[in-house]
């Protein structure tokens, strides 16, 4: 009988962090990129151990740079001609959890399998689907307090005031977004935006439901495992808890049996006893001394 699955066994850390959003990166990229490559994406590498997945269509694009000019270690983009400037471009920095890239980049493998009428969809505050605003439900469920923090932006932080949500109003510059953080939104955790220990940006016109995704993630009530050690895993301010040992289980009947058969002592061999054949000489005994 084989034991029940227990989800200990896979727990890569040795503490729980909460709340979730004060984990820092797992220092890992294969969790989030496991959706894309599972989809038969395409996977090259640069000389300098940077990484670029590609979709079969070409328009959406993914990089992995933990080599790269600045601290945006992921930056993805979409495009409606593969060709010309992205419709759409989402950066998370190096220490953004890893978990909440891989929230986006699962919604993102689900949106492109739906077509470009998914990955390429326009948030419009006309039709509840993509309403901009459902990306912030999730965080007002768990207890985010709205703001204004100054003329033309709308806010949301956290209970303990070491997270937020801004999403800024009016025209902005569409360059500026994909390569500054001064995007349509901004999501980050640490003292202040303006110090931030990780951030994620997204640009206008990145759809609601892969934003959502992610502040699903960041607004999940369940902890994070983190090693205890690597104090870069997690932030000041977070609760660490111990992450118990897996306890013995009792042993089965079956167990309890193998365990008396491997005590009994080994059966002795046989004797060898020389035996005479009518085909062999027999060997004479010496004289006795």
């Amino acid at each position: 009988m084989n034991a029940p699955y227990d989800p200990r066994h896979d727990i890569d850390g040795d503490v729980y962090v909460t709340p979730r959003h004060l984990a820092s990166s797992t220092y890992t990229g294969d969790p989030a990129l496991a959706p894309l490559l599972d989809l038969g994406w395409d996977l090259q590498h640069d000389d300098l151990g940077n990484c670029y997945v590609t979709a079969p269509d070409r328009r959406v694009r993914v990089g992995y740079l933990p080599e790269g000019e600045d601290d945006g270690l992921w930056r993805i983009n979409a495009y409606k001609d593969s060709f010309g400037p992205p419709a759409w471009g989402v950066c998370f920095n190096d220490r953004t959890a890893t978990e909440f890239v891989a929230a986006f980049t699962t919604a993102l493998a689900t949106a492109y399998e739906q077509g470009p009428d998914a990955y390429l969809a326009r948030p419009d505050p006309r039709t509840d689907e993509h309403e901009p605003f459902r990306a912030i439900v999730p965080l007002l469920k768990q207890g985010w307090e709205i703001e204004r923090p100054r003329w033309g932006v709308f806010a949301v932080q956290a209970p303990d005031g070491l997270a937020g949500l801004e999403f800024t109003t009016g025209d902005l510059d569409p360059e500026a977004e994909l390569t500054t953080r001064d995007a349509r939104w901004q999501l980050w955790a640490g003292k202040s935006i303006d110090r931030a220990v990780w951030y994620a940006t997204a640009s206008t016109d990145t759809p609601v439901a892969l934003l959502t995704a992610v502040t699903e993630c960041v607004a999940d009530p369940a902890p994070l495992p983190r090693w205890r050690t690597e104090t870069t895993s997690y932030i000041k301010g977070a609760h660490l808890t111990q992450i118990l040992p897996l306890k013995p289980s009792a042993p089965t009947p079956l167990d309890v049996q193998r365990a008396i058969a491997s005590r009994r002592p080994a059966a002795l061999p046989a004797a060898s006893v020389p035996r005479w054949s009518t085909t062999s000489r027999p060997v004479l005994a010496g004289p006795r001394r």
